[in-house]
């Protein structure tokens, strides 16, 4: 089977270029025979991969990233590590009590995983457990904010609502009406994370960087090609997201949904001032189609918005203008005091999103498994579903791999055309209704 597409990012990503620099790995030349081919390195590849070298020690796992690590989609997030269940196809966020439940034990082990390697390794991420707030500005948004209290409510789980008067003195701007607060959620640098998973990994990893597969043979072995040469492996497992169907396996039931993020530069000591607020934020909209924003350690300011669904799964470059500039009314809406604050990169980011917000774990064909449709949570459900699955390849049990094993999976897609005049339709008509939100 041809591989007829692979990633293809924008070399704009801040945070890939504030991260840490690194020597990627180069790929062994010739045939490479290992029991475990893993492809794709983000945040669910590199989970899977250490997991498998701790079951397996005496097993080499091979690791094969198109791009360099933390140049694609786990490197291009806003870095919230949520806790919380954030089900966006639910009118409260939470949804089904007892499975936002389970959703909330598997936020909670990935956090873990997350802080137990920072602490361990050392690396810097700019980690800080700051929480979230969900912020709102029109009245639909308001009405968003009463029924996720609602959902916390059943969950009992604890939040503060905060109102425009005191809002100034969390971030800095009057913009917003209201807000909820959230304490759990861990802000990240998320590409100095991935760098710093890649790093110290177990020694039986073998990481092979700028490594595009573009050919698989599904006999026994498996074997993988790229343009140095083949990995033979017995058992493979997908954790590329949307680039899985390239390899033959959920057609037409993955939708990459790109978002676009700028980020300014640092701020001065008198910008700063000026801002007023906490050193550290994250505002996630009400509305599902408004602005992220985030107030970084080294004083950066990030917005997030504007969305496009690129079948193909690479991003379109044509598009980082228009976000640029709807990115900058966001930003002159919410920080008039900053008017001479300008952006010092401007990117785009793949999510893998499914019509019923419901991802793959588990089997995809005869020695080929998965994990699969993050749906926009990928730092958490990222790292806990690659652990879990490299756990359940294990033969071990828990009641999370359990849960995931019994998930629905992702439903069908309408066939093209009408999927991408569709899904854009109502990306366009999302943000247009988002309002002042957006």
């Amino acid at each position: 089977m041809k591989i007829k597409e692979t990633p293809a990012d924008d070399n704009g990503c801040g945070w890939f270029h504030l991260s840490p620099p690194r020597i990627a790995r180069v790929a062994r030349q010739g045939h490479v025979r290992a029991r475990w081919g893993v492809v794709g390195a983000g945040l669910t590849g590199l989970a899977v991969a250490r997991q498998l070298a701790l079951n397996f020690p005496d097993d080499e796992i091979v690791l094969l990233e198109a791009q360099e690590v933390g140049f694609g989609a786990s490197g291009r997030n806003s870095g919230f590590a949520i806790d919380l269940p954030h089900d966006i196809g639910a009118p409260d966020y939470i949804g089904d009590p007892a499975t936002a439940k389970m959703n909330l034990k598997l936020n909670l082990f990935a956090q873990n995983i997350i802080t137990s390697l920072v602490a361990k390794h050392g690396f810097d991420c700019q980690i800080k457990l700051a929480g979230k707030y969900q912020a709102a500005i029109e009245e639909k948004g308001l009405r968003v904010l009463e029924a996720y209290k609602s959902g916390l409510d059943k969950l009992d789980q604890p939040y503060e609502i905060i109102e425009s008067e005191e809002l100034p003195s969390h971030l800095g701007t009057s913009f917003y009406r209201r807000a909820l607060f959230t304490p759990g959620t861990m802000l990240i640098q998320p590409a100095s994370l991935v760098k710093g998973l890649a790093e110290s990994l177990p020694t039986n990893v073998s990481l092979f960087e700028n490594c595009a597969v573009t050919a698989v043979d599904y006999d026994n072995p498996i074997v993988l090609t790229h343009a140095n040469g083949t990995v033979a492996v017995d058992k493979l497992i997908l954790s590329n997201n949307a680039f899985a169907t390239q390899f033959g396996f959920l057609k037409g039931r993955l939708l990459p949904v790109f978002t676009y993020a700028s980020i300014t530069r640092p701020l001065s000591a008198e910008e700063q001032a000026r801002l007023g607020g906490k050193p550290v934020w994250g505002v996630i909209p009400a509305d599902p189609f408004g602005s992220t924003l985030r107030r970084t350690p080294d004083q950066r300011l990030l917005v997030r918005n504007s969305f496009s669904f690129n079948p193909n799964g690479k991003i379109d470059a044509s598009l980082l203008a228009r976000a640029e500039a709807t990115q900058r009314r966001s930003f002159e809406n919410r920080f008039p005091m900053l008017p001479g604050v300008k952006f010092d990169y401007t990117w785009g980011g793949a999510m893998c999103m499914t019509r019923n917000h419901s991802g793959h774990f588990g089997e995809l064909g005869r020695n080929v498994y998965g994990a699969l449709g993050c749906n926009g949570l990928g730092i958490t459900r990222g790292t806990g579903a690659g652990t879990l699955l490299a756990d359940w390849l294990a033969g071990k049990r828990h009641e999370l791999i359990d849960f995931l094993l019994a998930g629905d999976g992702p439903n069908r897609n309408p066939p093209e055309p009408f999927l991408s005049l569709g899904v854009n339709a109502n990306l366009r008509w999302g943000q247009h209704r988002a309002g002042l939100e957006s």
